[in-house]
C-alpha cells in the first residue's frame, strides 16, 4: 500500500492533547516551557505529548502560506471520476507536489483534487496530466477566481474534550 502523505486516522486524544494542539494553533512558536506553565504540567510532558502527536501524524508543524501571496496565480479544484478503485488514482495524485489536497469522496465525483500553479498555462498542463492518468474517465475543473477564506485551525473535535487523561 502506498503512502498518502501525512494523512492518517485520528489517534485517541485527551484533554491535554487538545489543549496543546489549540495552543500551538494560536502560536506555533510558543516555547514548550511557557506552554507547560500555562497548562500546569511539566515541560517534559509537553515534549513527550508533542513528540507523540507529531510522530502519529495528528499534528504537523508547518508554515501556512497564502498561495496568492506566494505568487501562485492559478488555483483550481478538480472533480474526478474514475473507472475502478479511486484509491489507485488518488495515490498517484498525492505524489504530485502541485496537488495540495486529494480526497476520495462519495457523490458525483470519486476524487476531489486541489491544484496550485504559478500561471494558467501550468494549470492547463496539470489538468491534461490528470486527464491522461490511467483510470480517469471524466474531470470537471473549478478555477478559483479569488481566495475568500483559508483556515487550518479547526482544533480537536468536541468528543476529544470530554475524555479524561489516564
Amino acid at each position: 500500500m502506498s503512502s498518502r502523505g501525512p494523512v492518517r486516522r485520528a489517534a485517541s486524544l485527551d484533554e491535554l492533547d487538545t489543549q496543546i494542539i489549540e495552543a500551538l494553533q494560536e502560536n506555533g512558536r510558543e516555547p514548550f516551557r511557557g506552554l507547560a506553565q500555562r497548562l500546569g504540567v511539566s515541560e517534559a510532558t509537553i515534549r513527550n505529548r508533542y513528540g507523540r502527536l507529531t510522530s502519529s501524524g495528528v499534528l504537523q508543524v508547518t508554515a501556512v502560506t497564502n498561495p496568492l501571496g506566494m505568487g501562485y496565480d492559478s488555483m483550481a479544484m478538480l472533480g474526478i471520476r474514475v473507472d475502478g478503485p479511486p484509491e489507485q488514482v488518488a495515490d498517484r495524485l498525492a505524489q504530485w507536489k502541485e496537488a495540495i489536497y486529494v480526497v476520495i469522496v462519495a457523490g458525483r465525483f470519486d476524487i476531489l483534487l486541489e491544484l496550485v500553479c504559478s500561471d494558467r498555462g501550468g494549470l492547463l498542463e496539470l489538468i491534461n496530466r490528470v486527464r491522461s492518468l490511467e483510470g480517469v474517465t471524466d474531470t470537471e475543473t473549478f478555477v478559483y477566481l479569488d481566495l475568500a477564506k483559508q483556515m487550518f485551525d479547526w482544533g480537536a473535535p468536541v468528543q476529544a474534550r470530554s475524555r479524561v487523561a489516564v
